[in-house]
């Protein structure tokens, strides 16, 4: 993901305060958990119940994946201005305001009009986006000797919110009258980790004068700053066919995650699944991605070669795709196993990629934003495209076939991306 202080010093007050917030590390762990929890589970919760919000507004399959699409297309969109804000204002300061964006999102797209649902969308996909550029580099910042334990805890528990929200949906719906309770119940635990955020924001900014920036650029003896060409100094990542493949690679498997985020409990309900039982073998499939996304990148460490790894994880998904091909129900825990070990390994790997084929972690920073920026927007395609072809076509027959092409094109790119090279030589 993008370090959001990547080349950033803090100004004096703020590193002060940072220093007695570490000295007390708790509530920045419960802070770090809770914002976790939040980063997916407004996404998951959507799709068990938006035959639901198809039929309120009356909107056809094509319109209705707009409801995963826009928050997708704003997480591209809106990932690249985290650094400004976070040198702005700072990390502690951004964060609170992403969980706030985040909760009032939720709450925007149970309004009555249909353009209130699609704002919202909006909203929440910004809120997300912010979150995932601020987390990985407060975690690399305030537990440097604990990051990879770290990172596995906020990985985690990311999942385990997903796993929730798409189990509980259903549920809460019947329980809180309608997909509108349903959906706004997150709000709470958006809400939640915005008050344990509160302090933090308060003390990290304590002392510093109105208007002063929270950070100002980190000057290094062997840094020349931006070249003639208004970049940062080092390879140019988008005349790098490897950080191309990288990207593609990335935005591949989240396509593929967010179409079956947005759809694969319909096509469940639409075989004869109930919805209750589409609900929990989606969040089975979401649970099982912590097996592929713990092993995989264990795994890839310790090679100098991942193409091999990339190929398995594509093939797994395509099993569990091709599946619902041939026995989408009586064979539903079995597709959902395979596309979770192969989606949690795919979202695994191509993260350690990014950090493998970079020669520093300035490169492993500036190819994180490339990769996570454009990655999302060509997974917001996925939603819509499938969603229109299924209304076209009156079926998903050819929907799966495309998302089955998709995954051979995941192991092309996974071959090239794999390869023991890194951006910047000759080769890379």
């Amino acid at each position: 993901m993008i370090d959001a202080e990547e080349d950033l010093a803090p100004a004096p007050p703020v590193a002060a305060a940072r220093r007695r917030l570490r000295a007390h590390p708790l509530l920045l762990f419960v802070g770090i958990v809770l914002a976790s929890l939040n980063m997916r589970a407004a996404l998951a919760g959507v799709s068990p119940v938006l035959s639901e919000i198809s039929d309120d507004f009356h909107m056809t399959s094509t319109v209705s994946s707009l409801v995963t699409t826009i928050p997708l297309i704003f997480m591209g969109v809106v990932s690249p201005l985290a650094p400004k804000l976070a040198r702005r204002w700072g990390t502690e300061t951004v964060l609170l305001g992403a969980l706030v964006l985040l909760a009032g999102g939720i709450v925007l797209r149970i309004a009555p009009a249909a353009v209130t649902l699609f704002g919202g969308c909006a909203v929440v996909g910004s809120g997300i986006a912010l979150l995932n550029v601020l987390m990985p580099g407060l975690i690399k910042r305030d537990f440097p000797e604990k990051a990879a334990g770290m990172t596995a805890l906020y990985s985690t528990a990311m999942i385990l919110g997903a796993t929730v929200s798409a189990a509980a949906a259903v549920p809460l719906e019947h329980a809180l009258g309608g997909w509108r309770g349903s959906l706004v119940s997150w709000a709470l635990l958006a809400a939640i980790a915005a008050c344990a955020w509160l302090p933090q924001a308060v003390l990290a900014r304590r002392g510093t004068h109105h208007g002063e920036a929270a950070a100002v650029p980190a000057q290094s003896s062997g840094s020349a700053g931006p070249d003639a060409d208004g970049q940062q100094d080092g390879p140019k990542l988008t005349r790098s066919p490897l950080a191309w493949q990288i990207t593609l690679f990335m935005g591949s498997q989240s396509l593929i995650a967010y179409v079956t985020i947005a759809w694969l409990p319909t096509i469940f309900t639409d075989h004869g699944m109930s919805k209750a039982s589409a609900g929990l073998v989606f969040a089975f499939s979401t649970l099982v991605q912590m097996g592929g996304s713990f092993v995989v990148p264990t795994l890839a460490g310790r090679m100098r070669r991942q193409r091999l790894l990339c190929a398995v994880v594509a093939l797994f998904m395509a099993m569990g795709i091709a599946g619902l091909l041939v026995a989408p129900v009586g064979g539903a825990w079995v597709w959902a196993t395979l596309l979770g070990l192969g989606q949690g390994g795919a979202l695994g790997i191509a993260l350690t990629l990014m950090v493998l084929r970079s020669g520093d972690a300035h490169t492993a920073a500036r190819l994180s934003g490339m990769a996570q920026t454009w990655g999302y927007l060509l997974a917001a395609a996925g939603p819509l495209v499938l969603g229109a072809v299924h209304q076209v076509t009156g079926g998903w027959t050819i929907p799966i076939v495309l998302l089955l092409c998709v995954c051979g094109a995941l192991v092309l790119l996974g071959l090239g991306a794999g390869r023991d090279r890194r951006i910047g030589t000759s080769a890379g």
